[in-house]
């Protein structure tokens, strides 16, 4: 008889209360062996990979990736006696929905029910004295670095014929040389008994396992979970109401980001548990295990918003040579060109090159919401206070046309015409603090988004270059984020990329 254990979440030896399922690297019907990986959960302090205490076969996986469960709780459930008859094979009593066996003429339909009733107590007696005695002798429940696994065996419940099937009257009965013994003990289902499951002409074989209350043919699931779509989500078209592989198709490529800052393609482990909003703007991540954790300290500090800067001085003589010739081009005679415009430019390609760090903190719902758009933020100070309007989808504009968007984002700020539609949803901002002879500055967040970089004043210093201390153009960038979602490496790393663009303008040839 089949022996099915389970596995709880252990305690990784850190003393924790609960874990995130990240992946399964065993799938229900595969081999397991014992101490072979088989899941990887994250803790608040690591990753850690959990083996099997079990030999046997997967039977069903009781957690689903990127849920967080606590310790102790079953996750996965291995049949160690995978070689004997199954509970529910041929010799099995016949369930409700059953059809029928033939019966000779005249045979009784209507039998006493207590003989089963016997055996199966009698299977489950045998099957506890079993497992009684195997403990030992099964799989070898031991688990590294977890210690021996007392768990006790525990079987699927049968279904009891008598109590789903409807009694029907007991037809005449004929003489006991007409009856079959072999079948006389085994109760029969009546052909107007109704299966628990009744299959639509249409949608035979559907599954309801995932996503209860849709209809879906098992080749259309799995083309839905290859393709990363939540099958509620999906508005059905076939007969029925059932979902067709075009609908599933339809639902992923709406999913898909549109001319986006950051693309289906890439490696984004980031957004791996994450939901795509309708229009594919923006995925949703639950904050959870290392994240969740980092957030709640940073919060605890002295700041309600825990800001960090960091700081970088650069030669931007380069960049003040591209300015002038720029201004001498025909091409953007129609634009003044200013040292921002190359400082905005060089920001839109690191946040290409580090599109996590575009994102936002959602409080209340504990989520991170990483924007694949970049509605550039410029800080503009005008008589009735500083606004913050932004450029809509700057990552899509070239040099001249993000030339003109800035030009004309100041003067309507200026004029007193900035609207509440030009300052929503804006995801990273520069503010130039030179334009007011400031070297640099700690700026604070606009608020929904994750960082701002402040443009110093641009001068002429004394600089080491190529061995040689020269005259050069020198300013000083400071990059300011919360480090409840960008950690220090992250930050630096941008306003590093950044820099090195406005040190040499030629590098964006090689991002871009």
């Amino acid at each position: 008889m089949p022996r099915y254990e389970q596995f709880r979440l252990p305690d990784a030896g850190e003393g924790l209360t609960e874990a995130e399922i990240v992946e399964w690297k065993v799938a229900v019907g595969d081999t397991v062996a014992v101490n072979q990986p088989i899941v990887d959960v994250e803790t608040a302090k690591s990753l850690v990979e959990l083996p099997s205490p079990f030999a046997g076969v997967v039977t069903e996986l009781l957690v689903p990736e990127g849920t967080t469960v606590d310790v102790g709780t079953p996750i996965i459930t291995v049949d160690t006696r995978p070689g004997d008859a199954p509970e529910d094979g041929p010799s099995a009593e016949p369930a409700a929905g059953d059809a029928p066996a033939a019966q000779p003429a005249g045979q009784p339909t209507a039998q006493p029910t207590a003989q089963p009733t016997a055996q199966a107590t009698q299977g489950q007696q045998g099957q506890q004295g079993q497992s009684d005695q195997g403990d030992d002798a099964g799989s070898g429940a031991v688990l590294v670095g977890y210690g021996v696994v007392g768990q006790s065996a525990t079987r699927r419940p049968r279904r009891a014929p008598e109590q789903e099937a409807p009694e029907q009257p007991a037809p005449q009965q004929a003489s006991p040389q007409q009856a079959a013994p072999q079948q006389s003990t085994r109760p029969t289902s009546q052909p107007s008994a109704q299966p628990a499951q009744q299959p639509t002409a249409s949608g035979a074989g559907l599954e309801g396992s995932r996503g209860k209350g849709v209809l879906a043919k098992p080749p259309v699931r799995k083309l839905a979970k290859d393709l990363g779509v939540d099958l509620a989500t999906v508005q059905p078209t076939g007969p029925g109401g059932i979902v067709t592989r075009e609908d599933v198709l339809a639902r992923a490529q709406q999913n898909e980001g549109r001319t986006l800052a950051t693309y289906a393609g890439d490696d984004q482990p980031w957004l791996a548990s994450g939901v795509v909003t309708d229009d594919g703007r923006t995925t949703r991540v639950p904050v959870k295990s290392v994240r969740r954790r980092t957030a709640e300290a940073m919060v605890a500090s002295a700041f309600t918003a825990p800001h960090v800067s960091v700081f970088h001085t650069v030669d931007v003589t380069k960049t003040m040579r591209l300015v002038a010739r720029l201004r001498q081009d025909r091409e953007f005679a129609d634009v003044r060109v200013t040292p921002l415009l190359i400082a905005a430019k060089a920001l839109l390609l690191a946040v290409r090159r580090h599109p996590e760090i575009n994102a936002s903190w959602l409080d209340e719902t504990q989520e991170i919401a990483y924007k694949h758009y970049v509605n550039l933020g410029i800080a503009a100070q005008t008589p009735r206070g500083l606004v913050v309007p932004n450029i809509k989808d700057a990552h899509r504009l070239g040099l001249h046309d993000l030339a003109v968007a800035i030009a004309d984002l100041t003067a309507t700020a200026r004029a007193g015409r900035t609207t509440p539609t030009d300052m929503a949803d804006g995801t990273i901002t520069i503010t130039n603090v030179g334009v007011f002879g400031i070297d640099t500055g700690t700026p604070i967040l606009n608020p929904g988004e994750s960082a701002i970089l402040a443009f110093g004043a641009i001068r002429e210093q004394p600089w080491v270059h190529k061995g040689k201390i020269k005259k050069r153009q020198v300013t000083q960038l400071a990059l300011s984020f919360d480090h409840r979602l960008v950690d220090g490496g992250l930050g630096s790393r941008f306003l590093a990329d950044v820099a090195a663009v406005l040190e040499d303008p030629g590098q964006a040839l090689v991002w871009g």
